[in-house]
């Protein structure tokens, strides 16, 4: 008969954790190596046309989601991307805007305005149109790979340094490394 020690328990709950730390990739893999990293959001803007057909990571936040006959058209407020490829906390940080289009049915009440979200999108050109009383030209992407960001999960964003110091780091309360008198 198997007997479960602490140490296979241990062992378990270690696998199952790398196991889902290796699931959560915002990339998949088929499309890891495909993508051009030394694309930027500036130079997409720049010259859409210039970058047609390749593949690019880009993120920010939902303005607005219309579904159209052919699929489904997203027009994205630009927000550069974290080390974990989300979107900054910081709108100021925005360049600009795009369009993503979904070619499979998406539901816009899905991604409210306010979603923050990151794609994987093949630059498709340009498109000219009214932003308030200006003409503005958004360069335009078709989704490859969607991730829709959940809310409210900004504390785990905190850097570490503005975290309090914790009372255990200090030396008069280890047992350990006192001096004795």
């Amino acid at each position: 008969m198997f007997r479960l020690t602490s140490r296979g328990i241990a062992g378990l709950v270690l696998v199952a954790a790398m196991a889902g730390c290796a699931s959560g990739s915002v990339v998949p893999a088929s499309l890891q190596a495909q993508i051009d990293k030394t694309l930027t959001f500036p130079q997409l803007r720049e010259s859409p046309d210039t970058y047609r057909g390749h593949l690019i990571v880009l993120g920010g936040e939902v303005l607005s989601a219309k579904r159209l006959k052919d699929g489904t058209r997203i027009e994205v407020l630009e927000i550069p991307l974290d080390r974990s490829l989300r979107p900054e906390a910081d709108r100021t940080l925005s360049q600009g805007r795009f369009i993503a289009v979904q070619k499979e049915f998406l539901d816009p009440a899905t991604i409210p305005p306010g979603t923050t979200i990151t794609l994987v999108g093949e630059v498709t050109g340009s498109v000219a149109d009214k932003l308030d009383e200006t003409d503005y030209t958004y360069p335009t992407v078709e989704i490859k790979s969607l991730k829709v960001w959940p809310r409210g999960d900004t504390m785990s964003r905190i850097p570490y340094y503005y975290y309090p110091p914790s009372y255990y780091w200090r030396p008069y309360y280890h047992t350990f490394g006192r001096i004795r008198r």
